[in-house]
């Protein structure tokens, strides 16, 4: 059988011998197949390293940008759920001054009510507290209207502001505190505390405030230099500058200021001048509540 080889001839240089190596065509072709297929191999496999290489980084990429986007959606929930907190506390905070000075007084059943959907008649939060920041600071003091208003039906005080017991009379008395005489400006009907305290006529709110002895005072303008006070209140339902109506409740009685009990300090002014207030009450009430002299303040 002939065989065909491969001769591979080595000489030496020095000695000039000469070394033959036979290399079959079989071998030779089993050999570069191995080589083909070992190259493949480590191709292969250099290639899925490779491949591995990159989806381990793009892994670690996609994972940094995961967490990042983790931190920021965190930190805007935190931010969301602050100012949701911020806005319920203002809007309790503009509920709060709306019932405390009569803003916005709950609608009567007979009332038709807006529609909760109904976006535009809802103010929003930023509103609001430019609402309640112009009315906390309005002041009606040193406005004065000369004559009454148009509208005023009722511009000279014609009833009790409560109906409540005469303790102290208006002129000279004994001061409930020095036992010294002193003069007293207006009249002190006795209510419970928190009696509701109605103005005598229509008018305009001068100031409610506090007002050293009076305590919380309300001052109410009716024109022509005709003013009424209500001193030792314990709450405000009025604003500076609110037109009020004969009869309207303007605030809750109280004991504030140099009073020794619960009462309504009611004065009446002209010219800035207290005035006997009896011939502005009604008689027939006046003659109902005679007056015990039981001084409770100012």
């Amino acid at each position: 059988m002939d065989r065909h080889y491969f001769v591979l001839e080595l000489a030496h240089s020095n000695a000039g011998a000469i070394k033959r190596i036979e290399i079959s065509r079989k071998a030779l072709v089993y050999f570069l197949c191995a080589s083909v297929f070992l190259g493949l191999v480590t191709f292969g496999l250099l290639s899925s390293y490779v491949r591995m290489l990159w989806q381990v980084s793009h892994y670690n990429q996609l994972l940094a940008d995961f967490n990042s986007l983790r931190n920021r959606y965190q930190s805007l929930q935190r931010t969301s759920r602050e100012h949701n907190e911020q806005m319920a506390s203002l809007e309790a905070l503009a509920s709060e001054v709306s019932v405390a000075y009569g803003i916005n007084p709950p609608a009567s059943s007979e009332t038709s009510q807006p529609s909760e959907t109904d976006s535009s008649l809802q103010p929003n939060v930023k509103e609001s507290l430019e609402e309640f920041n112009f009315l906390r600071a309005a002041s009606y003091s040193g406005i004065y209207h000369r004559y009454a208003l148009q509208w005023q039906t009722h511009s000279e005080p014609s009833r009790w502001p409560v109906n409540g017991v005469l303790r102290s009379s208006f002129g000279e008395r004994s001061d409930p505190f020095s036992g010294e005489g002193a003069f007293h400006t207006g009249v002190d009907l006795a209510v419970p505390r928190g009696t509701p305290v109605h103005v005598t006529a229509d008018g305009v709110v001068q100031s409610a405030g506090w007002s050293g002895g009076y305590g919380k005072l309300i001052e109410v303008d009716h024109g022509d230099g005709l003013q009424t006070y209500y001193a030792h209140l314990s709450q405000f339902l009025v604003l500076p500058g609110q037109a009020v109506r004969r009869g309207q409740v303007i605030g809750l009685s109280g004991g504030t200021g140099r009073a020794t009990g619960p009462h309504v300090h009611y004065e009446v002014r002209v010219a800035g001048t207290a005035v006997n207030p009896y011939k502005y009450m009604s008689r027939l009430q006046l003659m109902a509540k005679l007056p015990a002299h039981n001084d409770l303040g100012l």
